[in-house]
């Protein structure tokens, strides 16, 4: 009887964008290491733009769903994780100025998810709390890292530009990553505050 129910839930178009964009992770990948570096900026593109397009049609069509908060953000870190960790080999990008990316850009990035997600589990397990969201500085270090990511392949792509802007680009990337890891234990804080002043914590 529920099973239409889920179905509807999961065949939504933010959930299939995000599949998409799942998918192209490890075409992304294999681009990059058989130095194609103009189709994997297309395709990082695309999976780039696709995570605020499903956004946008998951909140002004009503089509937002339990699967979509879970997948939605694992793809995220999925598809900047694997290309923070390709970039950062000089065997796929090394040529123009300034790469491959320095490892401290990529262990930052990856530290910060790693902390959040340590901080989120401690907090389940100490106190059952469910209700994490991402905060708005999360988002908009998320952006940052696409756009990042985006202008890091440009200069690969046209070695001429010599990525004289890439230091101002790995330091904006570290700033919003640190800010938004820091900020997020705050944000977590007032969700369960919000959640203690509210209704009592679901039992299921």
């Amino acid at each position: 009887m529920s099973e239409p129910i889920v179905s509807t839930k999961i065949i939504t178009i933010p959930n299939l964008l995000t599949f998409l964009r799942m998918a192209l992770i490890p075409v992304f990948a294999m681009l990059l290491v058989y130095n194609r570096e103009g189709w994997a900026l297309v395709v990082f593109t695309i999976a780039g733009v696709s995570d605020g397009v499903d956004g946008f049609v998951a909140r002004h069509f009503k089509q937002e769903s339990e699967l979509g908060t879970i997948i939605d953000p694992i793809a995220d870190k999925l598809l900047m994780t694997t290309a923070f960790i390709m970039l950062t080999l000089s065997s796929v990008v090394g040529t123009p100025r300034h790469l491959p990316v320095p490892f401290w850009v990529t262990a930052t990035v990856i530290g910060r998810d790693i902390a959040i997600i340590a901080v989120a589990g401690a907090i389940n397990v100490m106190t059952g709390f469910r209700g994490f969201k991402p905060s708005w500085l999360g988002k908009a270090s998320t952006f940052v890292q696409v756009v990042g990511v985006i202008l890091i392949l440009i200069a690969a792509v046209f070695p001429e530009l010599r990525g004289f802007y890439l230091p101002t680009v790995y330091t904006t990337v570290v700033a919003f990553a640190v800010f938004s890891g820091g900020h997020y234990i705050f944000h977590v804080a007032k969700l369960m505050r919000d959640a203690d002043a509210g209704s009592p914590p679901d039992q299921a």
